[in-house]
């Protein structure tokens, strides 16, 4: 997983997973067929890890403080130096492994295509279950739907925008921005 976060879908070989798991690449080949093979095992195992933790972080009582609970974990995650190989940490950050790979033409064929929209469905149901609640319907300025559409679009585009700025209280503060225009003030 961290190959592919590395390097991109594209840039990854085969001798780069077999280098990072110690595995020798015929056996790589033998065990998971391909490299798109081991990346959807990688994405799965990703997708899994992060969906949970995103619903440990969405039980905050006041459905605002529970999304803004999301977005600073979202973005503690993708503010994360990327690990290498050797486990020193580097000066780039790992941004969003799905909008990594989602922005790579060369990895866009139905497989991956279907990987990442399940990602991307997995959060939306987390985020509109949370935005359902009773608690959440009456302080919401939008459908629950539509909102969740909203904050996933504009978690993609915060991605881009830690990759630009590397300025995780600036994505906050425009995450802040974003619940007060979502939710209407406690009565």
């Amino acid at each position: 997983m961290h190959v592919f976060w590395r390097r991109g879908y594209a840039s990854t070989s085969m001798q780069d997973l077999a280098q990072a798991t110690g595995v020798l690449r015929g056996s790589l080949y033998n065990a998971y067929g391909d490299k798109q093979s081991i990346f959807l095992l990688a994405f799965s195992r990703y997708k899994q890890r992060y969906l949970a933790a995103v619903r440990e972080r969405m039980t905050a009582d006041d459905p605002v403080d529970a999304l803004r609970d999301f977005f600073a974990y979202v973005i503690a995650s993708m503010s994360e130096p990327i690990p290498q190989q050797d486990d020193t940490p580097s000066s780039s950050t790992r941004g969003c492994l799905t909008t990594k790979i989602a922005t790579d033409e060369t990895a866009m064929d139905d497989g991956v295509r279907q990987a990442l929209r399940g990602m991307l469905e997995g959060l939306a149901e987390v985020l509109e279950e949370r935005l359902s609640a009773p608690d959440a319907l009456a302080r919401l300025s939008l459908p629950p739907r539509d909102a969740t559409r909203l904050l996933i679009t504009f978690t993609r585009g915060n991605v881009v925008m830690e990759r630009i700025y590397h300025a995780p209280e600036e994505l906050q503060a425009t995450a802040d921005t974003l619940l007060s225009i979502l939710f209407k003030p406690k009565q």
